[in-house]
């Protein structure tokens, strides 16, 4: 029977960089990518929508501020379901 290597042997070649040297590429491993910049707009004017909207509770409330900042949300949400924001994904 052969010996089976006892807890904490390294068995086998490890090459001059020892353990930590990759072999060959990740299967998870993919190219970087964040988003289109017309998705970038999108996401900005949401943003955008959801400050204004919370800026104008605090300081009245104002609520034609509030009113103006929820309109940029949905017209954002809108605007980012017409350019197909969720294709970006990968």
């Amino acid at each position: 029977m052969t010996e089976e290597p006892t807890s904490g042997t390294v068995v086998g070649d490890t090459g001059g960089r020892g353990l930590d040297a990759r072999t060959s590429e990740p299967a998870w491993d993919h190219e970087e990518y964040h988003g289109r910049p017309v998705s970038w707009v999108a996401v900005t004017i949401i943003i955008i929508g959801f400050i204004l909207g919370g800026i104008a509770l605090p300081i009245g409330p104002s609520w034609v501020l509030f009113w103006v900042g929820a309109a940029l949300v949905v017209l954002g949400g809108i605007f980012a379901a017409s350019i197909r924001i969720m294709d970006d994904w990968y």
